[in-house]
């Protein structure tokens, strides 16, 4: 159940597009918080706010802040214009939107008829983690890397964090022009554009922001209870699905890691062999990187289990830990850099790095 506070903001510790971060003083001491202005307004030292506290009291690695819910004293002003997307909906933070496949949007008659997104790579992965080492595999692998005029677009699923301001990744990566954009779909909200399902989120990320790749993840916070299916990646497995169905080329980047203790994300994750194994029905590419060593042979003996329904793919990773050290966002994944799970980072980049080649 919900955890309450109310509070007293003490200062404004950073913010980035969407999202700022506060130190708030609560009757225990103080605690983290973070507000999404344009849910509650901006706060500013001294105001009176709302909390809910429940993932900082569950101590959540990924989401352990506190979160403002309002602003009692200073509600900020209603929305102007069109939209009429809810989403989080029937929870008491559902917010309207303008969704790029509604009547209302000028990109409405692009969509309408839209049924193919014309062969684009869509490269799908678990982890929201996956989404910075997976670019740095494509632009090394690119001519003019990140400026050589690939557009790749992010697609947001609604597994993890629902609104995309919470990812200060996304933020910075749409800043640097590492992303043309980002599509919230499902119930996630907050991104460049807004899309109703993967599906139109896909069609979106191709006719609306131009898109030359599309990656596909779920957002910060993934969900897992250690059973076979009780996972919010096997979201993963529905994208390569849509991908498939909409005339892309779906690339299936494996979870790999070698500093994960839990046997069951020991060299391919089982969410990998999963989703990709059981829930996607489609043909897929799914990267294989060329580890060293007993491990390396390891990840490449699980992943032949997927090579019933999907066409593996050697993909050489020299030169990838040198693209990835000079990532311009920070690589963590379930607390750990990149030299702490290397193999993690070298799978979503040799995922990256394959699915340049299909540009060509």
């Amino acid at each position: 159940m919900i955890r309450w506070r109310k509070g007293e903001v003490v200062r404004i510790r950073r913010e980035w597009p969407g999202a700022v971060e506060l130190d708030v003083a609560v009757p225990e001491g103080r605690c983290r918080a973070l507000a999404y202005p344009a849910l509650v307004g901006r706060p500013e030292p001294g105001d009176e706010v709302l909390l809910n506290t429940t993932a900082l009291a569950m101590g959540l690695g990924t989401g352990g802040y506190a979160m403002v819910v309002a602003l009692p004293n200073r509600l900020p002003e209603d929305p102007q214009g069109p939209g009429h997307l809810v989403k989080a909906r029937y929870t008491p933070m559902q917010a309207t939107v303008l969704g790029a496949d509604e009547q209302d949007s000028p990109h409405h008659e692009v969509l309408r008829e839209a049924d193919s997104v014309d062969g684009m790579p869509v490269v799908v992965a678990d982890l929201h983690s996956a989404l910075p080492p997976i670019l740095c595999g494509l632009y090394e692998a690119v001519p003019g890397g990140a400026g050589g005029g690939v557009r790749v677009a992010y697609v947001m699923q609604d597994g993890g964090a629902l609104p995309a301001w919470f990812s200060m990744a996304c933020a910075t990566l749409r800043e640097i022009g590492w992303l043309a954009g980002v599509v919230t779909v499902g119930q996630a909200f907050g991104g460049d554009v807004e899309a109703v399902t993967t599906h139109t989120g896909l069609l979106a990320a191709r006719h609306v922001l131009e898109a030359d790749v599309a990656i596909v993840t779920q957002g910060p916070g993934n969900l897992g209870t250690g059973t076979r299916w009780g996972f919010s990646g096997v979201s993963a497995g529905e994208a390569v699905n849509a991908a498939a169905v909409l005339l892309g080329r779906p690339v299936a980047a494996l979870r790999v890691s070698e500093g994960d203790r839990r046997e069951r994300h020991l060299g391919v994750s089982h969410h990998s062999l999963t989703a990709y194994g059981r829930v996607a029905l489609a043909r897929a590419h799914v990267p294989v990187p060329m580890l060293p060593g007993e491990f390396g042979e390891r990840v490449r003996d699980q992943a032949e289990l997927l090579a019933v329904r999907h066409e593996l793919v050697p993909v050489p990773v020299d030169g990838l830990h040198e693209a990835l050290s000079a990532s311009p966002v920070r690589l963590s994944t379930m607390g750990r850099g990149l030299e702490e799970d290397l193999a993690y980072f070298l799978a979503s980049a040799a995922a990256g790095r394959f699915a340049a080649s299909l540009l060509s």
